[in-house]
C-alpha cells in the first residue's frame, strides 16, 4: 500500500512544478494541439500512405489501408558489436507477431546509434559519447516523421541511449511510448576481482595478457555489463518512471521471460493509442511527479552520476525545469537502499535475485518516498510495479515478492536502510558547482584538503602517476574536459590509478569538469564542474600548489586563497585542444560550439521547450 508522501519530497516536487509552470505549459499546449489532430495516419494523402505501406506483407498493408488497425513505430539501437544491444536484432520480428494478435502492425521505423563507453574509454571516440544522446534524439524524431504511427517502441539499454530515445519521444509528446530493454548478461569475473586487477595492472604488477583475460571473464556474453553504471541506471528509471512493463528491467537476454515481457510491451503498446479508453500520451505521463520518481529511485539505489545531467536535458523537453538543487534536496530525503557495484560488491543479477526492483518500488512508495497518483503504461499508479514477472509454463504472470528482502547486503527495507540519505551532493564555491556520490566513499574522505596538481588530459595524469610524482596527499584536477572543450569524456580510466594511491595511504580526490559516470567508486570525485575551463570558469585559473578544500558534508569546492588575487589570474586552458579532428570529432564542432552547460542538461535541443 503506498503511504502519504513525504512532506520533504511533496515540497521539491512543488517548487518544481512552479519554476516550471510556463514551459510546462507551453509543452502541454503543444501536445494537446497534437493530439486534437488525431491519428495521423488517417490524415496522409493517398501517395503519401502508398509510400508508408509500399513494402509491408499484404495482411499489413490491407490493415493499414483500411486505417483502423494501432500502426506501432519501432525504434532500436541494434547493432551486434555491443553485448548490451546485441539481443534487440530478434525483436522486430517478435513484436510483429506479437502485434498481429491483437489486430495491430508493427513497422521498423528507424534506427538510432549506439556507442559504447566501455569500448571508448581513454579513446578519441568517446568525445563523441555526450554528444551521441542528441544525435539519438533527433534520429529518433527523424523515425517518427512520417505520422504514419499511432505508439512507438523503443528498443534500447545504455548510457546515452535511453535518455536520447526519451527526449526523441518527447517531442512526439502527443503518442503513447514503451520502453523494451534487453536485460543484463549472466554474472561473470566479480566486479571486486575486476578492479583488483586493474589496480594490479596500474602499479605494474600485472601485464595485457592478465589483464585481458579478466576484462573478458567480466564482459563475455549478450547483455548489458552487470554492475551498476549508466546502463542498468537507465533501466531502473525506466522502471520506476512508468515507461517498462513491471520487472521487465533485469531478466537475462535470450530466456523465455525476456521473450514474453518482449511480446507483452507490444501487445500493450498497442492498448495505449489515442481513441481507445487507456490512451497514455507520453508527454502528459513524464510530469514533475514522474521524474522526482526517477530522481528518487536514482537516489535510492545509488545510481550514475550521468543522471544529473541526462534527466534535466530529458525533463526540459517535457517544459520541466529540474536543478541540481533538487537532487540535492532529494538526496538528504532518501534513504539508500541498495548495494550494487560500484556502491558494494554485488552485480545487477545478484540485486535482481534479492528482490529487485519489485521490492525496492514496494518500499519507497510504502514509505511515501515516491508519488503513487502518476500516469504509467499499466494505468495509474505504481502499484502493478510491487510485483514480479515470473513464467508459470506458457504464461507471463505477475506476482507478489517476498516481504523480506534475499540479501540484506545487496537491497534493504525503508526502515533499515544502508544509509539514512542518498549520497549524492552538489559542491559549490569560489571553483564553481560539482556534483559528487559519496555512497561509495568512505567517511573519513568526505573532506580532503590538498595541494592541487593540474592535468588537461587522462594521460598526462597517468603518465606522472608512473613517474612517481603522485605519491602523496594531493587534489589532482582535470581540467579541459567539459562539453564545450571536448564532449566531456568519462574518466574512469583514472579510477584505478587514483585508488592506489589511496590505497598507500594517501589523501586523494579528484576535480573535474569532464565525468565520471556509473563507475564513481571509491575516490572522492567533484565531476561536471560548471562553469566548465573552456568556457572560462575559475577551474582555468587555478595552478599548481594551489590549496583546495573539497568538503562533501559541507557542501562546498572552495581554493584557499584571497578572493582578489584569484580574479585577477588569466585562464590558462586552451579550449579543445585536440579534440577537433578525427574519429569523425570535426563533425561535431557545432556541438562543441553550441552545447550548454552540465548543469543544464549538456545538451544542443533541451531548450527548445523554453
Amino acid at each position: 500500500m503506498a503511504g502519504p508522501v513525504r512532506s520533504a519530497v511533496d515540497a521539491i516536487t512543488r517548487q518544481i512544478q512552479a519554476r516550471s509552470a510556463v514551459t510546462r505549459r507551453a509543452y502541454l499546449d503543444r501536445v494537446a494541439a497534437a493530439a486534437q489532430r488525431g491519428r495521423r495516419r488517417f490524415g496522409l494523402s493517398c501517395g503519401n500512405l502508398a509510400h508508408g505501406f509500399a513494402a509491408c506483407p499484404a495482411g499489413d498493408k490491407n490493415a493499414l489501408k483500411e486505417g483502423e488497425q494501432a500502426n506501432i513505430a519501432i525504434v532500436s539501437a541494434y547493432n551486434d558489436m555491443l553485448s548490451a544491444h546485441q539481443p534487440l536484432e530478434r525483436y522486430p520480428d517478435l513484436i510483429k507477431a506479437a502485434v498481429r494478435e491483437v489486430g495491430a502492425v508493427a513497422q521498423f521505423a528507424g534506427g538510432v546509434p549506439a556507442m559504447c563507453d566501455g569500448v571508448t574509454q581513454g579513446q578519441p571516440g568517446m568525445e563523441l559519447s555526450l554528444f551521441s544522446r542528441d544525435v539519438i534524439a533527433m534520429a529518433t524524431a527523424v523515425a517518427l516523421s512520417h505520422d504514419m504511427f499511432d505508439a512507438a517502441l523503443c528498443l534500447g539499454v545504455c548510457d546515452k541511449i535511453v535518455p536520447g530515445l526519451v527526449m526523441g519521444a518527447l517531442a512526439f509528446g502527443h503518442l503513447p511510448f514503451v520502453f523494451v530493454p534487453a536485460g543484463p548478461m549472466p554474472s561473470g569475473l566479480s566486479n571486486k576481482e575486476k578492479s583488483r586487477i586493474r589496480q594490479l595492472v596500474a602499479e605494474g604488477k600485472a601485464g595485457r595478457v592478465e589483464l585481458l583475460e579478466a576484462e573478458t571473464a567480466s564482459y563475455h556474453g549478450p547483455g548489458t555489463c552487470t554492475f551498476y553504471g549508466t546502463a542498468n541506471s537507465n533501466q531502473m528509471l525506466m522502471e520506476v518512471m512508468g515507461l517498462h512493463l513491471p520487472g521487465a528491467s533485469f531478466p537475462n537476454p535470450d530466456t523465455p521471460l525476456r521473450e514474453a515481457l518482449t511480446r507483452a510491451a507490444a501487445q500493450r503498446a498497442a492498448a495505449l493509442v489515442s481513441g481507445g479508453p487507456d490512451y497514455t500520451p507520453i508527454g502528459e505521463m513524464l510530469d514533475e511527479k514522474a521524474f522526482v520518481n526517477g530522481i528518487v529511485g536514482l537516489l535510492a539505489t545509488g545510481g550514475s552520476t550521468n543522471h544529473t545531467i541526462h534527466l534535466v536535458a530529458m525533463a526540459r523537453l517535457a517544459g520541466i525545469r529540474l536543478t541540481w538543487d533538487d537532487f540535492d534536496a532529494l538526496s538528504r530525503a532518501v534513504p539508500l537502499l541498495a548495494r550494487v557495484y560500484p556502491n558494494g560488491s554485488a552485480d545487477v543479477n545478484q540485486f535482481h535475485r534479492a528482490g529487485g526492483m519489485a521490492l525496492l518500488i514496494r518500499e519507497l512508495r510504502a514509505a511515501g518516498l515516491l508519488h503513487d497518483d502518476v500516469a504509467t503504461i499499466m494505468g495509474r499508479g505504481l502499484e502493478p510495479y510491487t510485483r514480479a514477472p515470473v513464467m508459470e509454463g506458457p504464461q507471463l504472470v505477475w506476482r507478489d515478492v517476498s516481504s523480506a528482502s534475499g540479501d540484506r547486503d545487496i537491497l534493504r527495507s525503508a526502515g533499515d536502510p544502508f544509509a539514512a540519505e542518498g549520497g549524492l551532493r552538489i559542491l559549490s564555491g569560489n571553483l564553481g558547482r560539482a556534483v559528487i556520490k559519496i555512497s561509495a566513499v568512505y567517511s573519513d574522505l568526505h573532506v580532503v584538503e590538498a595541494p592541487a596538481r593540474l592535468f588537461d588530459s587522462q594521460a598526462a595524469l597517468l603518465e606522472a602517476f608512473q613517474r612517481g610524482e603522485l605519491d602523496r596527499d594531493l587534489i589532482a584536477v582535470l581540467r579541459g574536459q567539459g562539453p564545450r572543450a571536448n564532449g566531456m569524456p568519462e574518466l574512469h580510466k583514472l579510477t584505478p590509478t587514483l585508488g592506489v594511491l589511496l590505497d598507500r595511504g594517501h589523501r586523494v580526490a579528484l576535480v573535474t569538469d569532464g565525468r565520471m559516470s556509473g563507475a564513481s567508486g571509491k575516490v572522492p570525485a567533484a565531476i561536471h564542474l560548471t562553469p566548465e575551463a573552456a568556457a572560462g570558469g575559475p577551474l582555468a585559473r587555478l595552478r599548481d600548489g594551489d590549496i583546495v578544500r573539497l568538503d562533501a558534508r559541507a557542501g562546498t569546492l572552495d581554493v584557499l586563497i584571497d578572493a582578489a588575487e584569484f580574479a585577477r589570474r588569466p585562464a590558462q586552458v586552451l579550449a579543445g585542444a585536440g579534440s577537433e579532428f578525427g574519429c569523425g570529432r570535426e563533425l561535431f564542432g557545432a556541438f562543441r560550439q553550441g552545447v550548454s552547460g552540465a548543469e543544464n542538461g549538456a545538451t544542443i535541443v533541451a531548450e527548445a521547450s523554453a
